[in-house]
């Protein structure tokens, strides 16, 4: 059931992020830029991200570096709160990932796991939301990793200066 409702809120943040990298190129409505973060707000319904993009990326096959093309590759912290939704992490990998297969993501000593769907993994309940969020902000930068339907392994590391703030800041916005 739990992870029915992480699916349902899933496909929700799916579209804003499809929606994100419009968002981030007109920037009409970024509201902060903490570091490596930033803080999006739409209106109608009441919608709030922090969102980042990798500062390194690596694609393997076989233990081997690749050339890969990729899409808009995002770690984003979402908030409706018409939907009850507060604080739920998603990954956008820019790529479909291998059907059946999580992405992890290690912060310090702290390893998590989503699960995937299409080009987009999240955790499964809002429990393990709360996990992420919690070690990411005790953390340097995350690590996530995940496998592509065509085999490719990829390694995205996502620097975690200004989360906390960005992260503070969409929740504040969407509080009422």
């Amino acid at each position: 059931m739990i992870l029915n409702i992480a699916r349902t809120f899933g496909v929700v943040a799916a579209l804003v992020c499809a929606n994100t990298a419009t968002a981030q190129e007109s920037s009409e409505n970024r509201v902060a830029a903490n570091t490596d973060w930033a803080v999006y707000v739409e209106s109608d319904p009441k919608e709030c991200w922090a969102v980042s993009a990798p500062v390194n990326t690596t694609n393997t096959r076989d233990g081997q570096p690749v050339t890969v093309r990729r899409g808009e590759i995002q770690l984003i912290v979402f908030y409706r709160p018409s939907g009850e939704v507060s604080g739920q992490v998603m990954f956008a990998g820019g790529y479909p990932f291998a059907s059946g297969s999580t992405v992890s993501m290690k912060v310090g000593d702290t390893t998590l796991e989503m699960f995937t769907e299409g080009e987009f993994a999240w955790p499964a309940s809002a429990e393990d939301d709360a996990k992420f969020v919690t070690a990411m902000k005790r953390g340097a930068d995350a690590v996530v990793t995940g496998r592509s339907g065509r085999g490719t392994q990829t390694q995205d590391t996502f620097s975690l200066l200004g989360f906390t703030a960005a992260v503070d800041e969409a929740a504040s916005q969407c509080a009422g």
